[in-house]
């Protein structure tokens, strides 16, 4: 009995293995003739490196990496979106790289820039400057008179002049001090204020940089044409240059109604830096017309707003400090448009000669009430 059961179990199994060899046989076959091959086993196809994700969810599902691997190269082969507007297919932007990043994709290599090279350097410089001035003051004083007041005073500033220069003044001021803020807060502030408070300090800042930017641009332009003719070279700028502006002894060199540094304000400040961080504002603000304002164009005009700034708050903390309690009386002309013989004789001698001769009138505009005395020089 045993014995034949075993007998029929190897006869079945010879008969499965003989049907196997001859269906193997067939389909080779088949394919050898460019017949289509069948998958008798019922397994998934292997994946393909250019699947699409839905391709590639049939053959490996879970796995989504053409769709991430699409993300990643969105920057040079944009999606397929329905919003309106430039970029919106784009999720990470191209590889490129910024002077002084790595080749990386743009917004890596923007941030690089920013946080290795314009933050740390940029702040150093402004800290540079506050300390020159502050060494200065507590080593050398203010800047005095060698000679008396007169009593006589000349107009030194319309009160249009004053008004043009003290909205430049202001708005620049406020722009700085919310830059600053824009730009160091998070290193600074943050720490000690909380991000509830900084979030809410950053936003008026930066909604004030955004509206006394355009105040600036506007006064800086008139500003420029106004003294313009005042700023042109003259005798006695070079000299005044090589010796330093009589700051480090010497007495102060004579000069025009403006000395060099003040030229040197005037047209390396206010007109090249100036316009750098005024057009790339600009742009920043998205008040230029017929721009597309893509991420890329934001990012270089950030950098070089930024770069900009730094050496012009830098620049302006120099002539902030000689306007006000590095010079006496230089605020109190800008205050009240007048300064004493005696001071114009000092700072600006070459000016007050012109004034004493007549060439430029003592007083340009109409006398005001608290100023008891204009005559010519004598």
């Amino acid at each position: 009995m045993r014995s034949s059961i075993c007998k029929a179990l190897v006869a079945g199994l010879m008969t499965l293995g003989l049907a196997a060899g001859v269906h193997a046989q067939a389909g080779g076959a088949t394919a050898a003739a460019g017949g289509p091959a069948t998958n008798t086993a019922g397994a998934a196809p292997e994946p393909k490196p250019d699947d699409t994700n839905a391709q590639r969810a049939r053959t490996q599902p879970g796995n989504n990496a053409p769709f991430w691997r699409s993300v990643h190269e969105s920057g040079n082969a944009p999606g397929v979106v329905t919003l309106p507007g430039a970029e919106k297919g784009v999720l990470i932007q191209p590889i490129t790289q910024y002077p002084g990043s790595r080749r990386t994709t743009a917004g890596e290599a923007w941030r690089e820039v920013r946080n290795q090279w314009i933050i740390p350097y940029g702040g150093a410089l402004v800290i540079i400057a506050l300390l020159a001035v502050s060494i200065y003051y507590f080593t050398r004083g203010p800047i005095g008179l060698h000679e008396p007041l007169t009593g006589r005073v000349i107009e030194r500033f319309t009160p249009f002049e004053r008004a043009t220069h003290w909205s430049a003044a202001i708005s620049f001021t406020v722009l700085a001090i919310s830059g600053v803020v824009i730009a160091f807060g998070k290193f600074l502030l943050l720490p000690i204020i909380g991000g509830a408070l900084f979030g809410w300090l950053t936003y008026v800042l930066k909604t004030a940089h955004n509206f006394f930017g355009p105040l600036f641009a506007v006064a800086a332009v008139i500003m420029f044409f106004m003294w313009l003719r005042d700023n042109l070279p003259q005798r006695g700028d070079l000299s005044w240059l090589m010796r330093g502006g009589g700051m480090l002894g010497g007495g102060e060199p004579p000069s025009h109604r403006f000395n060099a540094g003040e030229k040197i304000v005037f047209w390396g400040g206010l007109l090249v830096l100036g316009t750098i961080v005024i057009g790339s504002g600009l742009v920043l603000d998205k008040l230029l017309p017929d721009l597309q304002y893509l991420r890329s164009d934001m990012q270089v005009a950030h950098m070089v707003h930024a770069t900009a700034a730094m050496f012009m708050i830098a620049m302006f903390i120099g002539h902030a400090y000689l306007g006000t309690i590095g010079m006496g009386g230089a605020y109190h002309s800008m205050r009240t448009g007048y300064v004493d013989e005696t001071w114009a004789r000092e700072h600006h001698r070459y000016w007050y000669e012109d004034v004493r001769d007549g060439k430029i009138p003592v007083e340009r505009s109409a006398k005001p009430p608290h100023v008891v005395e204009q005559r010519r020089p004598a």
